[in-house]
């Protein structure tokens, strides 16, 4: 015989409403109660339905989450956290890679999330139109990359902030031919890529250090382009005596590109990255830390949060803490490369 949700509300002696909030993690139940509740349920073998929960309270207990690299550590790192949480209260998690100009197209086009889930997740920035399409899905919005916008929570960093501390460190350092690492290449509407540089400029502006392009290589945000993007500094007339890396992975890339050329680190070159990746102590990179996992949980929580408490005021923007790490691959240029 099957176990209803009455009968274990009728065994513990609640209403079945209590039985339910208990069960799915929701406010509203001492943890006295839940306690008893979950092991009546076991006692009586009960399972809870999830069709049925979701035709009684409208939802599908499923976030959408939309990413443009699951491949990337930070994409990775980011829904790995998520996950966790949305995990924790009862949520699957529907995932859409949208890791080419044509399947971005066709999901936008189609939504195939529209009635599917009970908010998304979007670690990629939508052009207005698709924002517009994001919105028109009537559930809560969360992302970590970007600036505020309209209808979204923003979990996230301030990316010009970060990068000024990180080229600051290799001018007060004594370097004055500095070079970056890039991402020029990326897709349209990811601005981290555009306030890094505008930082990178800026630090060399208000040190007047003249910009030169020629010190700046497009790494593609990976490790490989980013030992192809060092070599093509290496390669110019006058090679930079410091780089700044745009992420640490191009920064790792960086690092192999100079131990191939025979080059010491940092005594021939410096190198700052900006993430603070989980290899990043272990080669001893001086760089920016971010709080890459937290920014995926917090997101998942206040996209949880919205869900539960429908008519409190919206999270428009958080700013995670930053800060620079220094470690062993930077210091003052070398007399003879100081030039």
């Amino acid at each position: 015989m099957t176990v209803s949700i009455t009968d274990v509300a009728r065994a513990a002696g609640v209403s079945a409403s209590t039985v339910s909030r208990a069960l799915r993690g929701q406010p509203g139940v001492s943890d006295e109660v839940r306690a008893q509740i979950t092991a009546v349920a076991a006692q009586l073998g009960y399972t809870a339905s999830r069709s049925a929960s979701s035709l009684a309270s409208g939802r599908t207990y499923t976030i959408g989450v939309v990413v443009p690299y699951i491949g990337r550590w930070f994409f990775g790192t980011v829904l790995d956290a998520a996950e966790k949480v949305f995990s924790a209260a009862g949520y699957d998690v529907l995932l859409y890679n949208l890791n080419s100009p044509e399947a971005r197209k066709r999901f936008f086009t189609k939504l195939p999330v529209r009635k599917r889930v009970d908010a998304v997740l979007s670690l990629l920035i939508p052009d207005l139109d698709e924002e517009s399409a994001l919105r028109s899905l009537g559930v809560p919005l969360a992302t970590t990359v970007g600036g505020p916008r309209d209808g979204f929570t923003v979990v996230g960093i301030d990316d010009h902030s970060g990068a000024t501390s990180a080229v600051r460190h290799l001018v007060n350092l004594g370097h004055r031919r500095i070079g970056m690492i890039s991402g020029a290449s990326e897709p349209l509407h990811w601005t981290t890529p555009i306030d890094r540089r505008q930082a990178y400029l800026d630090v060399l502006a208000e040190a007047g250090i003249a910009h030169e392009p020629a010190l700046e290589a497009d790494g593609g945000y990976t490790v490989d382009g980013g030992e192809r993007a060092m070599t093509e500094l290496l390669a110019v007339s006058r090679p930079p005596t410091a780089v700044f890396a745009q992420s640490d992975e191009m920064a790792m890339g960086a690092l192999r590109a100079l131990r191939r050329h025979r080059l010491k680190v940092p005594d021939d070159v410096s190198v700052v990255g900006f993430d603070d990746h989980e290899l990043a102590e272990v080669i001893g990179l001086t760089t920016v830390a971010q709080p890459v996992p937290e920014q995926g949980a917090e997101a998942a929580r206040l996209l949880l949060r919205r869900l539960e408490e429908p008519d409190a005021e919206p999270v428009g923007q958080v700013r995670m803490p930053i800060r620079l790490v220094l470690r062993e691959t930077t210091a003052p240029p070398s007399p003879h490369r100081s030039s």
